[in-house]
Order: structure tokens, then sequence, then C-alpha cells
């Protein structure tokens, strides 16, 4: 029987690379996101056999729960993998990003992961399927000029730390995909001091591949970037002090203003 994966924040990004992998290995992929011309035009590219789409907002329960009936058949339906990778960012000192935009990261960001869960819960239990949430690097630290996004994605984590835990009983696996920075249109104008310092060494289709192994591994946490993963090795065992230091010189911020 084909396997069924849905993946959000599909048009683009990390989350177009992964339609594609799964679709070219046989799977048959949902794709939801708000940009309706580029699912049509990767619709085209994967073929309607392999690819159903829809335009939706991941912060609407009536029109993600839609889709997902739409795709999998019903409440009853299958759903194999559910791949939570919609996500907004925005970057600089806090106080400067407007309050709408820090508004926009918690919905979208944090929300949206539980909006798509809550909806796919159905077919997931029925299909003892699996979930991969994407976090990012940043979820192991807070991460300055990042930090609304930096906290967004802490949320993943930890929901995904505890989801992994309370629905093995319904026979569903929770992993959670944290990768460094990647090069898509998410960062295209961006620029930060720790972007500079660690740079961009990922691209999406390395970020898809991880999804690929998350979601048939073991695993919880997926770190990627071999620079983050070198640095986080480092970091893990330091007193706290040193870690804030680190975050400090990688970030680019002062001490204490005098």
């Amino acid at each position: 029987m084909q396997k069924q994966v849905f993946i959000t924040g599909a048009a683009a990004g990390i989350g177009r690379a992964t339609a594609r992998l799964f679709a070219a290995r046989g799977w048959r992929v949902g794709l939801l996101d708000l940009d309706g011309a580029a699912l049509e035009s990767l619709v085209g590219e994967l073929g309607t056999d392999a690819a159903s789409a829809w335009c939706a907002d991941v912060t609407d329960p009536a029109a993600l729960a839609a889709a997902l009936d739409g795709f999998c058949g019903g409440r009853e339906g299958r759903l194999d993998l559910l791949v939570n990778n919609a996500g907004l960012l925005r970057v600089g000192p806090f106080e400067e990003i407007p309050a709408a935009a820090h508004r926009a990261l918690i919905e979208v960001n944090a929300r949206g992961v539980v909006e798509g869960l809550l909806a796919s819960f159905p077919m997931l239990r029925q299909s003892r399927g699996r979930v991969v949430n994407i976090a990012s690097a940043s979820a192991a630290y807070g991460t300055p000029d990042f930090a609304t996004y930096s906290a967004s994605k802490m949320f993943v984590r930890g929901l995904s730390e505890a989801l992994d835990i309370e629905w093995r009983r319904h026979g569903i696996r929770v992993a959670c995909v944290m990768p460094a920075f990647v090069a898509t249109s998410m960062i295209d104008g961006v620029s930060s001091a720790s972007m500079a310092r660690l740079g961009v060494q990922l691209g999406a289709a390395d970020v898809a591949e991880v999804v690929w192994r998350a979601a048939h591994g073991r695993r919880l946490m997926w770190h990627v970037g071999a620079r983050y993963r070198v640095l986080r090795v480092l970091l893990e065992p330091l007193p706290g002090s040193v870690k804030r230091a680190m975050m400090r010189w990688v970030s680019g911020y002062p001490g204490d203003a005098r």
C-alpha cells in the first residue's frame, strides 16, 4: 500500500524539497501552503497521481482539518507521516521588531504546529503513524536577534519531547529536526552576526534527507549541520555562564552596559 505524507509549508524551501524527496521514493504527498501558485507548480512537477495540494493557513483549524480530511479520505483515513514544517522568520533586536511580527511568529511557528497535530491525530492513530516537527538549531539555546523565533522553536522542541512519550500509547512516534542556517528564500536579505560566524552550510535538500531518516529512525532529536553539531557538543557540558559568553560572542553582543 502506498504510504502517505502530509507536509505543511510545502510550497518552498525545506517543505518543497521534502515533498520532492518523498514523492521520488514512492510516497503520495499532501501539500499545504498559503502560496497557491507555488503549490500548483509543485503539483505540476510531481504529477497529480503523486501529489495533491491545499491552499490554507496552518493557524486556521477548520481549513487545516478540511485539507487533511480531503487528503486522507476522512477522519478514519490513513496518514503515515505528518511533517510540521510551516514557519516564519524575523531577525533583529527584540524591541525593534514590530509587535505584529512577534505575534505572527508565535501563531505560525508554535500554534500552527499544535493545530497540525490536533487535526492529524485521528488519522495518525488509525495508521500508527509518525510525526516530524521542524524546529531549529536556535531551539538549543535562546539566540540573540532571533529571540521570539528561537522561543517558538523551543516550544516545538518541548512539544515533540512530550508527545513522543504521550503518543507511544497510540503507536505514534514523534521526531524533531533541528537544522542550522539553511539556504532558502526565508533568509534572503537576512543578516546577523551569528549567521556570518557560523555560515550557511545547508541546502533544503540536506534537511529533507534528514526528515526522511527521522521518519524511519528511532531517535527523537535530529541535529543538522556539522558546525552546529560541533558547537553543541562543545557547549553541552559547560556551565551556563560559559554558554552565555559563547552565545554573546556568536551573536556579536557585548557585555552589560555600564
